[in-house]
């Protein structure tokens, strides 16, 4: 008896893509975003930014260790962790708005993975070649002359991870301190692992897995289909012009030439004249070579170019289509704009009006009260100041109520509280009611904290009440 045949296998290996390089607008925008991108962020942690002598002078630090972020003038504090969320909100607006109005920008020009994989193929292609010698040497076998190739391309991949694991962990601390500390090692051992680790993720990710982490490890790909309509700005190809496909010479053949220019310079491997595809990041560079070879055969640009859905139509009809602003401005991206304006006006409100100085009371309530000798009720309460200044500050408590009640904190008869630069105190304060008095014999009495910069007369408050005897 036959044995059945075994299915067929449903996995297809990888086919490494070696793109060629390019010149064109596209492509120097590109360089130029590149280049930006990785100078702010191999640059922004030796920033220095004076705060005065107790506090950090890095101008972006995330100090976990004293629980602050600091970005330029601005400080963050655990309890504001609400900016961060803001923030949060307003770069997922950002990417609804750019990608419903030109599709992929952010994949094919700033996403970390695509300034990474260009960087990475920047001294591939310095060692090995452009696309045609990649090609050769991936199939050539091995020897001494690709080892070696293979070798100097691989120190200078490990070399770039380096520098970024450095570049990250140098935003969780003093930078100058922490690679003099780093270099003699006698950093913590964190860093060292922290380096470790994003060395060779950035390795993996630019230089081994790049166009699969797009593919298959990116949800955006799948996402962004519910993000852009028909009038969504995003490279297409022209095949009412382009087809059908044949020589230069032959006059009855389109504009394209089938010369396959567009291919291989497409960092994701693929060929945009088969139509809109979920591996296309739009970033142009179809765009540079098509243009380059139809400048070469003296045709017009743009077989292959950014365009809209709607404007195809009409192209193939002969008709005008509309204006790249109309296809930008409309209700979609207009609600979206709206939506991060908000947000971020919000967040710009929040940030102004914060006081530099915060106070917070938990009310001790076991026991609830407690009587003293003299017949006195006395209340207790944990009350937590944060001083957001530069320099240590005088604060001074009181309260005000209805009913006679007395303050003092515990140690001393003078309610004044110094509170260093950029920290938080907690004090024991004590709220005391005279025997026979309304609030002594009352089971409740509202009143309010107060707490006041000694300096400069800033003040801020916080509602609370005292439990008396209830008779």
């Amino acid at each position: 008896m036959s044995q059945p045949d075994s299915p067929p296998s449903l996995y297809a290996a990888r086919e490494p893509v070696f793109p060629r390089r390019v010149s064109g607008f596209f492509r120097t925008m590109k360089w130029w975003i590149m280049a930006v991108t990785l100078g702010i962020y191999y640059i922004t942690p030796w920033i220095r930014w004076d705060r005065g002598p107790e506090l950090p002078h890095q101008a972006v630090l995330v100090d976990l260790a004293g629980r602050r972020f600091y970005f330029f003038w601005i400080e963050i504090w655990p309890h504001e962790f609400y900016f961060i969320a803001g923030l949060l909100i307003m770069a997922g607006l950002g990417l609804f708005l750019f990608t419903s109005a030109m599709g992929r920008v952010w994949c094919g020009y700033a996403c970390p993975q695509t300034v990474w994989t260009d960087l990475f193929i920047l001294p591939e292609r310095w060692i090995e070649g452009d696309r045609n010698a990649r090609v050769r040497l991936w199939n050539a076998k091995w020897g001494a002359r690709k080892i070696r190739l293979r070798l100097t391309k691989w120190v200078v991949w490990v070399l770039i991870g380096l520098a970024t694991g450095g570049a990250w962990v140098f935003y969780f601390a003093d930078a100058p301190t922490l690679l003099a500390d780093l270099v003699r090692g006698a950093a913590n051992p964190v860093a060292y692992i922290t380096m470790a680790i994003l060395t060779f993720t950035t390795f993996f990710f630019g230089g081994v897995a790049r166009e699969q982490v797009c593919i298959y490890a990116c949800p955006w790909p799948r996402i962004q289909a519910a993000m852009m309509d028909e009038d969504t700005i995003t490279i297409g190809y022209r095949d009412w012009r382009g087809e059908p496909r044949g020589k230069a010479s032959d006059t009855n053949a389109g504009d394209c030439i089938d010369c396959l220019a567009c291919v291989n310079v497409c960092p994701m491997g693929i060929d945009i004249r088969d139509g809109q595809q979920m591996e296309c990041i739009t970033c142009g560079l179809c765009i540079d070579a098509c243009d380059d070879v139809m400048a070469r055969l003296g045709r017009q640009r743009g077989l292959v170019d950014y365009l809209a859905l709607k404007d195809e139509t009409a192209e193939r009809e002969g008709l005008p289509h509309k204006a790249v602003w109309k296809h930008i401005l409309r209700p979609r991206t207009l609600l979206y704009t709206g939506m991060w304006s908000l947000v971020g006006f919000a967040l710009i409100f929040a940030l102004f009006i914060r006081p530099e100085i915060d106070i917070t009371v938990a009310a001790i309530r076991n026991p609830i009260y407690v009587t003293m000798s003299d017949g006195t009720i006395r209340n207790a309460y944990d009350i937590r100041l944060r001083n957001k200044h530069g320099e240590t500050r005088d604060f001074g408590l009181s309260l005000t109520s209805d009913s006679a009640l007395a303050i003092g904190i515990e140690g001393t008869d003078i309610p004044v509280v110094a509170v260093g630069a950029n920290e938080m105190s907690i004090v024991r304060v004590y709220v005391s009611a005279a025997p026979g008095t309304p609030a002594a014999v009352a089971n409740r009495t509202d009143f309010r904290f107060w707490v006041e910069d000694q300096a400069s007369g800033e003040r801020a408050s916080s509602d609370s009440h005292f439990s008396g005897k209830g008779e």
